[in-house]
Protein backbone atom coordinates (compact mmCIF):
# COMPACT_ATOMS: atom_id res chain seq x y z
CA UNK A 1 0.00 0.00 0.00
CA UNK A 2 1.44 3.49 -0.97
CA UNK A 3 1.24 6.33 0.79
CA UNK A 4 0.67 9.68 -1.61
CA UNK A 5 2.89 12.36 0.01
CA UNK A 6 1.21 15.34 1.19
CA UNK A 7 2.52 19.04 0.22
CA UNK A 8 3.55 20.83 3.34
CA UNK A 9 1.39 23.35 4.75
CA UNK A 10 3.05 26.58 4.95
CA UNK A 11 1.87 29.85 6.06
CA UNK A 12 1.87 30.90 2.10
CA UNK A 13 -0.14 27.92 1.75
CA UNK A 14 -2.81 28.27 4.16
CA UNK A 15 -3.02 32.16 3.14
CA UNK A 16 -3.59 31.13 -0.66
CA UNK A 17 -6.14 29.09 0.62
CA UNK A 18 -8.22 31.09 2.53
CA UNK A 19 -8.07 33.60 0.07
CA UNK A 20 -9.81 31.13 -2.61
CA UNK A 21 -12.82 30.20 -0.03
CA UNK A 22 -13.39 33.52 0.20
CA UNK A 23 -13.07 34.42 -4.13
CA UNK A 24 -15.34 31.53 -4.06
CA UNK A 25 -17.64 32.12 -1.88
CA UNK A 26 -17.92 36.05 -3.20
CA UNK A 27 -18.75 35.07 -6.96
CA UNK A 28 -21.33 32.24 -6.11
CA UNK A 29 -24.07 33.99 -7.55
CA UNK A 30 -26.66 31.98 -5.18
CA UNK A 31 -24.68 33.36 -2.29
CA UNK A 32 -25.70 37.60 -2.32
CA UNK A 33 -29.37 36.26 -2.66
CA UNK A 34 -28.70 34.33 1.01
CA UNK A 35 -26.89 37.65 2.13
CA UNK A 36 -29.28 39.90 0.90
CA UNK A 37 -32.73 37.93 2.46
CA UNK A 38 -30.13 37.86 5.92
CA UNK A 39 -30.17 41.38 6.02
CA UNK A 40 -33.71 41.80 5.43
CA UNK A 41 -35.02 39.66 7.90
CA UNK A 42 -32.12 41.12 10.22
CA UNK A 43 -33.66 44.76 9.67
CA UNK A 44 -37.06 43.55 10.03
CA UNK A 45 -36.81 41.88 13.46
CA UNK A 46 -34.52 44.45 14.90
CA UNK A 47 -37.37 47.21 13.77
CA UNK A 48 -39.87 44.81 15.61
CA UNK A 49 -37.97 44.36 18.62
CA UNK A 50 -37.41 46.35 22.02
CA UNK A 51 -34.01 47.90 20.03
CA UNK A 52 -36.32 49.50 17.15
CA UNK A 53 -35.33 52.87 18.48
CA UNK A 54 -31.66 52.27 18.23
CA UNK A 55 -32.52 50.91 14.42
CA UNK A 56 -34.34 54.35 13.56
CA UNK A 57 -31.69 56.58 15.40
CA UNK A 58 -28.95 55.01 13.12
CA UNK A 59 -30.57 55.47 9.84
CA UNK A 60 -31.29 59.44 10.60
CA UNK A 61 -27.68 60.02 12.19
CA UNK A 62 -26.36 63.28 10.56
CA UNK A 63 -23.83 64.06 8.25
CA UNK A 64 -22.26 66.77 6.55
CA UNK A 65 -20.24 66.32 3.06
CA UNK A 66 -18.07 69.18 1.82
CA UNK A 67 -16.69 69.41 -2.09
CA UNK A 68 -14.78 72.78 -1.81
CA UNK A 69 -17.86 75.44 -1.70
CA UNK A 70 -20.09 73.44 -1.66
CA UNK A 71 -21.48 71.40 1.69
CA UNK A 72 -24.62 68.96 1.27
CA UNK A 73 -26.40 68.20 4.96
CA UNK A 74 -28.19 64.68 5.39
CA UNK A 75 -28.23 61.72 7.32
CA UNK A 76 -26.98 58.26 6.97
CA UNK A 77 -30.12 57.09 4.87
CA UNK A 78 -29.30 59.63 2.47
CA UNK A 79 -26.03 58.21 2.03
CA UNK A 80 -27.23 54.73 1.57
CA UNK A 81 -29.68 55.64 -0.79
CA UNK A 82 -28.63 58.57 -3.02
CA UNK A 83 -24.57 58.19 -2.96
CA UNK A 84 -23.93 53.97 -2.29
CA UNK A 85 -26.65 53.38 -4.66
CA UNK A 86 -24.81 55.66 -7.39
CA UNK A 87 -21.96 52.83 -7.33
CA UNK A 88 -25.14 50.05 -7.51
CA UNK A 89 -26.65 51.51 -10.58
CA UNK A 90 -22.90 52.38 -11.79
CA UNK A 91 -22.59 48.53 -12.15
CA UNK A 92 -25.94 47.80 -13.36
CA UNK A 93 -25.01 51.10 -15.95
CA UNK A 94 -22.26 48.49 -17.38
CA UNK A 95 -23.91 45.62 -17.68
CA UNK A 96 -26.37 46.96 -19.59
CA UNK A 97 -23.41 48.34 -22.00
CA UNK A 98 -21.68 45.06 -21.64
CA UNK A 99 -24.80 43.69 -23.14
CA UNK A 100 -25.99 46.12 -25.41
CA UNK A 101 -21.66 45.64 -27.04
CA UNK A 102 -20.94 41.27 -26.97
CA UNK A 103 -24.62 40.09 -25.13
CA UNK A 104 -28.33 39.26 -25.08
CA UNK A 105 -28.67 43.15 -26.30
CA UNK A 106 -26.16 42.94 -28.96
CA UNK A 107 -28.27 41.40 -31.41
CA UNK A 108 -31.88 42.55 -32.21
CA UNK A 109 -33.40 38.97 -32.95
CA UNK A 110 -31.49 37.91 -30.03
CA UNK A 111 -32.75 40.47 -27.59
CA UNK A 112 -36.52 40.48 -28.71
CA UNK A 113 -37.74 37.56 -26.50
CA UNK A 114 -36.58 39.14 -23.09
CA UNK A 115 -37.43 42.85 -24.58
CA UNK A 116 -41.19 41.70 -24.93
CA UNK A 117 -41.16 39.42 -22.06
CA UNK A 118 -39.72 42.26 -20.13
CA UNK A 119 -42.22 45.09 -21.27
CA UNK A 120 -45.43 42.45 -20.21
CA UNK A 121 -43.98 42.20 -16.97
CA UNK A 122 -43.74 45.73 -16.44
CA UNK A 123 -47.24 46.38 -18.04
CA UNK A 124 -49.03 43.58 -16.27
CA UNK A 125 -48.28 44.46 -12.72
CA UNK A 126 -48.81 48.20 -13.23
CA UNK A 127 -51.91 47.17 -14.20
CA UNK A 128 -53.11 45.02 -11.50
CA UNK A 129 -51.61 47.71 -9.15
CA UNK A 130 -54.08 50.69 -10.91
CA UNK A 131 -56.82 48.37 -10.91
CA UNK A 132 -56.64 48.09 -7.50
CA UNK A 133 -55.31 51.89 -6.62
CA UNK A 134 -57.31 54.07 -9.05
CA UNK A 135 -57.54 56.82 -5.93
CA UNK A 136 -54.78 59.71 -6.90
CA UNK A 137 -53.50 59.16 -2.99
CA UNK A 138 -52.21 55.64 -4.17
CA UNK A 139 -51.90 55.65 -7.98
CA UNK A 140 -48.73 56.85 -7.93
CA UNK A 141 -47.26 53.37 -6.76
CA UNK A 142 -47.68 51.68 -10.17
CA UNK A 143 -44.38 51.05 -10.50
CA UNK A 144 -43.28 49.57 -7.53
CA UNK A 145 -44.39 45.98 -8.34
CA UNK A 146 -42.29 46.10 -12.28
CA UNK A 147 -39.13 45.72 -11.25
CA UNK A 148 -37.07 42.27 -11.08
CA UNK A 149 -33.81 42.78 -8.59
CA UNK A 150 -31.40 40.90 -10.68
CA UNK A 151 -28.88 39.25 -7.74
CA UNK A 152 -31.38 37.58 -5.88
CA UNK A 153 -33.36 36.01 -8.88
CA UNK A 154 -29.97 34.99 -10.37
CA UNK A 155 -28.90 33.54 -6.96
CA UNK A 156 -32.02 31.74 -6.32
CA UNK A 157 -31.86 30.06 -9.86
CA UNK A 158 -28.04 28.90 -9.21
CA UNK A 159 -29.93 27.03 -5.73
CA UNK A 160 -31.80 24.82 -8.29
CA UNK A 161 -28.39 23.26 -9.35
CA UNK A 162 -26.58 23.00 -12.93
CA UNK A 163 -29.23 21.01 -14.40
CA UNK A 164 -31.43 23.93 -15.51
CA UNK A 165 -30.26 25.08 -18.94
CA UNK A 166 -27.99 28.10 -19.58
CA UNK A 167 -30.39 29.65 -21.72
CA UNK A 168 -32.93 30.13 -18.70
CA UNK A 169 -30.35 32.30 -16.87
CA UNK A 170 -29.76 34.25 -19.74
CA UNK A 171 -33.28 34.65 -20.78
CA UNK A 172 -33.75 36.05 -17.15
CA UNK A 173 -30.73 38.00 -16.56
CA UNK A 174 -31.67 39.76 -19.64
CA UNK A 175 -34.91 40.19 -19.14
CA UNK A 176 -33.68 41.48 -15.59
CA UNK A 177 -31.12 43.94 -16.67
CA UNK A 178 -34.21 44.97 -19.55
CA UNK A 179 -36.64 45.51 -16.69
CA UNK A 180 -33.43 48.06 -14.93
CA UNK A 181 -33.51 49.96 -17.77
CA UNK A 182 -37.40 50.68 -17.91
CA UNK A 183 -36.96 50.91 -14.34
CA UNK A 184 -34.35 53.60 -15.09
CA UNK A 185 -36.55 55.45 -17.69
CA UNK A 186 -39.44 55.31 -15.21
CA UNK A 187 -37.51 56.88 -12.53
CA UNK A 188 -36.26 59.91 -14.90
CA UNK A 189 -39.84 60.55 -15.92
CA UNK A 190 -42.14 59.66 -13.56
CA UNK A 191 -40.05 60.19 -10.39
CA UNK A 192 -38.57 63.13 -10.60
CA UNK A 193 -39.20 66.85 -9.19
CA UNK A 194 -39.64 69.98 -11.64
CA UNK A 195 -36.63 70.27 -13.50
CA UNK A 196 -34.12 72.63 -11.81
CA UNK A 197 -32.32 74.36 -15.20
CA UNK A 198 -29.23 75.35 -13.86
CA UNK A 199 -29.05 71.59 -12.37
CA UNK A 200 -29.68 70.34 -16.02
CA UNK A 201 -26.58 72.78 -17.10
CA UNK A 202 -24.08 71.17 -15.14
CA UNK A 203 -25.43 67.56 -15.66
CA UNK A 204 -25.35 68.53 -19.36
CA UNK A 205 -21.70 70.23 -18.77
CA UNK A 206 -20.55 67.24 -16.48
CA UNK A 207 -22.07 64.19 -19.41
CA UNK A 208 -19.86 66.56 -22.29
CA UNK A 209 -16.62 66.36 -20.53
CA UNK A 210 -17.12 62.99 -19.68
CA UNK A 211 -17.88 62.21 -23.21
CA UNK A 212 -14.65 64.47 -24.45
CA UNK A 213 -11.98 62.12 -22.32
CA UNK A 214 -13.63 59.19 -23.37
CA UNK A 215 -12.53 60.72 -26.94
CA UNK A 216 -9.39 61.83 -25.59
CA UNK A 217 -8.71 58.63 -24.79
CA UNK A 218 -8.05 59.31 -20.80
CA UNK A 219 -7.25 56.39 -18.74
CA UNK A 220 -6.56 58.32 -15.38
CA UNK A 221 -9.63 57.16 -13.16
CA UNK A 222 -9.41 60.97 -11.33
CA UNK A 223 -10.32 62.26 -14.69
CA UNK A 224 -14.06 60.35 -14.48
CA UNK A 225 -14.18 60.91 -10.28
CA UNK A 226 -14.95 64.40 -10.96
CA UNK A 227 -17.37 64.94 -13.60
CA UNK A 228 -18.89 61.99 -12.07
CA UNK A 229 -19.33 64.17 -8.70
CA UNK A 230 -20.56 67.02 -10.69
CA UNK A 231 -23.14 65.04 -12.82
CA UNK A 232 -24.08 63.69 -9.37
CA UNK A 233 -25.16 66.77 -7.89
CA UNK A 234 -26.67 68.72 -11.22
CA UNK A 235 -29.03 65.80 -11.24
CA UNK A 236 -29.61 66.58 -7.57
CA UNK A 237 -30.18 70.35 -8.01
CA UNK A 238 -32.53 69.50 -11.19
CA UNK A 239 -34.66 66.77 -9.38
CA UNK A 240 -34.02 63.89 -11.35
CA UNK A 241 -32.87 60.98 -8.72
CA UNK A 242 -28.84 61.45 -8.30
CA UNK A 243 -28.21 57.91 -8.31
CA UNK A 244 -28.92 57.49 -12.26
CA UNK A 245 -25.50 59.52 -12.44
CA UNK A 246 -24.28 55.67 -12.20
CA UNK A 247 -26.09 54.67 -15.13
CA UNK A 248 -24.72 57.38 -17.02
CA UNK A 249 -21.24 56.74 -16.48
CA UNK A 250 -21.81 52.94 -16.50
CA UNK A 251 -23.29 53.25 -19.69
CA UNK A 252 -20.13 55.53 -20.66
CA UNK A 253 -17.13 53.19 -19.38
CA UNK A 254 -15.18 52.21 -22.24
CA UNK A 255 -15.91 48.30 -24.01
CA UNK A 256 -12.44 48.22 -25.21
CA UNK A 257 -8.80 48.76 -24.05
CA UNK A 258 -7.79 52.46 -24.85
CA UNK A 259 -4.41 50.96 -25.60
CA UNK A 260 -3.09 47.31 -24.90
CA UNK A 261 0.98 47.36 -23.71
CA UNK A 262 2.91 45.97 -26.35
CA UNK A 263 5.33 44.33 -23.65
CA UNK A 264 2.40 42.72 -21.89
CA UNK A 265 1.73 40.84 -24.97
CA UNK A 266 5.38 39.73 -25.48
CA UNK A 267 5.79 38.82 -21.95
CA UNK A 268 2.51 36.46 -22.50
CA UNK A 269 3.75 35.20 -25.47
CA UNK A 270 6.98 34.07 -23.43
CA UNK A 271 5.34 32.14 -21.40
CA UNK A 272 3.15 30.47 -23.24
CA UNK A 273 6.02 28.79 -25.13
CA UNK A 274 7.93 27.98 -21.78
CA UNK A 275 4.33 26.00 -21.28
CA UNK A 276 4.30 24.33 -24.52
CA UNK A 277 8.06 23.33 -24.47
CA UNK A 278 7.99 21.99 -20.50
CA UNK A 279 4.26 20.11 -21.83
CA UNK A 280 6.18 18.40 -24.36
CA UNK A 281 9.34 17.14 -22.37
CA UNK A 282 8.46 13.71 -21.01
CA UNK A 283 8.89 15.37 -17.72
CA UNK A 284 7.27 18.16 -17.46
CA UNK A 285 8.34 20.64 -14.28
CA UNK A 286 4.83 21.36 -12.76
CA UNK A 287 6.68 24.34 -10.87
CA UNK A 288 7.51 26.27 -13.57
CA UNK A 289 4.50 25.62 -15.79
CA UNK A 290 2.67 27.18 -13.03
CA UNK A 291 4.63 29.82 -12.19
CA UNK A 292 4.03 30.72 -15.93
CA UNK A 293 0.45 30.28 -15.94
CA UNK A 294 0.83 32.75 -12.57
CA UNK A 295 2.90 35.54 -14.72
CA UNK A 296 -0.24 35.02 -17.31
CA UNK A 297 -3.00 35.78 -15.37
CA UNK A 298 -0.68 39.12 -13.77
CA UNK A 299 -0.70 40.45 -17.57
CA UNK A 300 -3.62 39.40 -18.83
CA UNK A 301 -5.03 42.13 -16.23
CA UNK A 302 -4.12 44.82 -18.65
CA UNK A 303 -5.69 43.30 -21.88
CA UNK A 304 -9.13 42.46 -20.17
CA UNK A 305 -11.87 44.79 -21.46
CA UNK A 306 -11.99 47.94 -19.07
CA UNK A 307 -15.79 47.38 -18.20
CA UNK A 308 -15.10 43.76 -17.42
CA UNK A 309 -12.11 45.03 -15.14
CA UNK A 310 -14.11 47.23 -13.45
CA UNK A 311 -17.40 44.88 -12.87
CA UNK A 312 -15.72 42.61 -11.62
CA UNK A 313 -13.57 44.91 -9.24
CA UNK A 314 -17.18 46.36 -7.79
CA UNK A 315 -19.09 43.56 -8.13
CA UNK A 316 -18.10 41.87 -4.97
CA UNK A 317 -18.23 45.74 -3.21
CA UNK A 318 -22.19 45.98 -4.26
CA UNK A 319 -23.28 42.43 -4.18
CA UNK A 320 -22.16 41.79 -0.48
CA UNK A 321 -21.98 45.39 0.69
CA UNK A 322 -23.85 47.97 -0.82
CA UNK A 323 -27.14 46.10 -1.57
CA UNK A 324 -27.07 44.43 1.96
CA UNK A 325 -26.37 47.55 3.62
CA UNK A 326 -29.55 48.85 1.75
CA UNK A 327 -31.53 46.05 2.63
CA UNK A 328 -31.10 46.51 6.23
CA UNK A 329 -31.72 50.25 5.99
CA UNK A 330 -34.93 50.08 4.18
CA UNK A 331 -36.77 46.89 5.10
CA UNK A 332 -36.56 47.83 8.58
CA UNK A 333 -40.75 48.24 8.41
CA UNK A 334 -42.12 48.67 12.50
CA UNK A 335 -45.08 46.13 11.39
CA UNK A 336 -46.99 46.73 14.93
CA UNK A 337 -47.65 49.97 13.91
CA UNK A 338 -49.10 49.75 10.14
CA UNK A 339 -52.99 49.73 9.86
CA UNK A 340 -53.45 48.05 6.47
CA UNK A 341 -57.05 49.59 7.12
CA UNK A 342 -56.39 53.19 7.51
CA UNK A 343 -56.52 55.25 4.49
CA UNK A 344 -57.03 52.08 2.22
CA UNK A 345 -53.22 50.93 3.06
CA UNK A 346 -54.17 47.37 1.99
CA UNK A 347 -55.42 48.08 -1.32
CA UNK A 348 -51.53 49.16 -1.41
CA UNK A 349 -50.54 46.03 -0.16
CA UNK A 350 -52.37 43.91 -2.62
CA UNK A 351 -51.97 45.77 -5.40
CA UNK A 352 -47.67 45.57 -4.81
CA UNK A 353 -48.54 42.20 -4.00
CA UNK A 354 -50.39 41.02 -6.49
CA UNK A 355 -48.37 42.51 -9.21
CA UNK A 356 -45.26 40.54 -8.32
CA UNK A 357 -47.11 36.98 -7.59
CA UNK A 358 -49.66 37.20 -10.75
CA UNK A 359 -48.65 40.23 -12.66
CA UNK A 360 -45.03 39.24 -13.76
CA UNK A 361 -45.24 35.83 -14.68
CA UNK A 362 -48.45 36.24 -16.71
CA UNK A 363 -47.25 39.31 -18.51
CA UNK A 364 -43.90 37.59 -19.33
CA UNK A 365 -45.75 34.12 -20.21
CA UNK A 366 -48.60 35.81 -21.94
CA UNK A 367 -46.93 38.74 -24.25
CA UNK A 368 -44.25 36.14 -24.89
CA UNK A 369 -46.65 33.22 -26.03
CA UNK A 370 -48.33 36.26 -28.92
CA UNK A 371 -45.12 37.28 -29.97
CA UNK A 372 -44.23 33.42 -30.59
CA UNK A 373 -47.50 33.04 -32.46
CA UNK A 374 -47.06 36.23 -34.29
CA UNK A 375 -43.28 34.45 -35.58
CA UNK A 376 -41.72 37.90 -34.12
CA UNK A 377 -39.32 35.70 -32.21
CA UNK A 378 -38.70 32.14 -30.74
CA UNK A 379 -37.69 29.86 -27.78
CA UNK A 380 -33.65 29.70 -27.39
CA UNK A 381 -32.28 26.39 -28.03
CA UNK A 382 -33.31 23.75 -24.52
CA UNK A 383 -35.88 26.11 -23.45
CA UNK A 384 -39.72 24.55 -23.65
CA UNK A 385 -42.65 26.59 -22.06
CA UNK A 386 -41.71 25.23 -18.99
CA UNK A 387 -38.49 26.86 -18.60
CA UNK A 388 -40.23 30.50 -19.46
CA UNK A 389 -42.48 29.53 -16.29
CA UNK A 390 -39.82 29.55 -14.41
CA UNK A 391 -38.46 32.83 -16.03
CA UNK A 392 -41.97 34.31 -14.86
CA UNK A 393 -41.84 33.23 -10.77
CA UNK A 394 -38.59 34.36 -10.69
CA UNK A 395 -39.23 37.37 -12.14
CA UNK A 396 -41.47 38.46 -9.31
CA UNK A 397 -38.45 39.11 -7.08
CA UNK A 398 -38.98 42.68 -7.03
CA UNK A 399 -36.71 43.45 -3.69
CA UNK A 400 -33.90 45.80 -3.72
CA UNK A 401 -35.52 47.79 -6.94
CA UNK A 402 -38.94 47.55 -5.87
CA UNK A 403 -37.84 49.10 -2.32
CA UNK A 404 -36.53 51.76 -3.99
CA UNK A 405 -39.37 52.79 -6.35
CA UNK A 406 -41.18 52.80 -2.67
CA UNK A 407 -39.71 55.12 -1.30
CA UNK A 408 -39.78 57.52 -4.76
CA UNK A 409 -43.56 57.32 -4.94
CA UNK A 410 -44.85 57.46 -1.30
CA UNK A 411 -43.98 60.30 0.93
CA UNK A 412 -46.76 59.29 3.55
CA UNK A 413 -45.66 56.60 5.78
CA UNK A 414 -48.64 54.43 5.79
CA UNK A 415 -48.24 53.43 2.56
CA UNK A 416 -44.77 53.38 2.22
CA UNK A 417 -44.44 51.07 5.06
CA UNK A 418 -47.55 48.60 3.28
CA UNK A 419 -45.53 49.10 0.29
CA UNK A 420 -42.44 47.69 1.66
CA UNK A 421 -44.24 45.57 3.34
CA UNK A 422 -46.21 44.19 -0.59
CA UNK A 423 -42.85 43.94 -1.56
CA UNK A 424 -41.30 41.83 0.91
CA UNK A 425 -43.94 39.30 0.73
CA UNK A 426 -44.42 39.16 -2.63
CA UNK A 427 -40.62 38.51 -3.12
CA UNK A 428 -41.06 36.04 -0.33
CA UNK A 429 -43.77 34.08 -2.39
CA UNK A 430 -42.20 34.51 -5.78
CA UNK A 431 -38.87 32.86 -4.33
CA UNK A 432 -40.65 29.79 -3.06
CA UNK A 433 -43.12 29.11 -5.63
CA UNK A 434 -39.73 29.50 -8.17
CA UNK A 435 -37.60 27.14 -6.01
CA UNK A 436 -40.51 24.68 -5.87
CA UNK A 437 -41.54 24.47 -9.19
CA UNK A 438 -37.92 24.67 -10.11
CA UNK A 439 -36.93 22.37 -8.02
CA UNK A 440 -39.96 19.44 -9.62
CA UNK A 441 -38.32 20.92 -12.98
CA UNK A 442 -34.96 19.88 -12.80
CA UNK A 443 -36.25 16.87 -11.66
CA UNK A 444 -38.29 16.72 -15.04
CA UNK A 445 -34.77 17.55 -16.91
CA UNK A 446 -33.24 14.80 -15.34
CA UNK A 447 -35.97 12.23 -15.98
CA UNK A 448 -36.13 13.42 -19.59
CA UNK A 449 -32.40 13.20 -20.03
CA UNK A 450 -32.35 9.58 -19.12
Amino acid sequence: MFLLKQPRLTANTLAQKIVNIVECFLHTEAMSGVVLLIAAIGAFLLANSPFHEIYDTLWHAPLSLSLGHYTLSCDLHFLVNDILMTIFFFVAGMEIRREIYDGALANLKQAILPVIAAAGGVCFPAIIYILLNIAPSRYSGWAIPTATDIAFAIGILALLGRSIPDNIRIILLSLAIIDDVIAVIVIALFYSNSFNLFGLFIAICAIGFLLLIQWKKVEARFFYIVPTTILWIGLLRTGVHPSLSGIILGLLVPVLPIQIPKSSLEQIAKKVKIIHKQLNNKKPDMDIVRHALQNICKKNRNIVLPITRMRMALHPWVTFGIMPVFAFANTGVHFSNVDFLSEDAGFVLAGVTLGLIIGKPTGILLTSFVALKIGICRLPPNVSWRGMVLVGLLAGIGFTMAIFLSMLAFNKVTYLSVAKIGVLLGSSISCILGLVYGFFYARFLKHATN
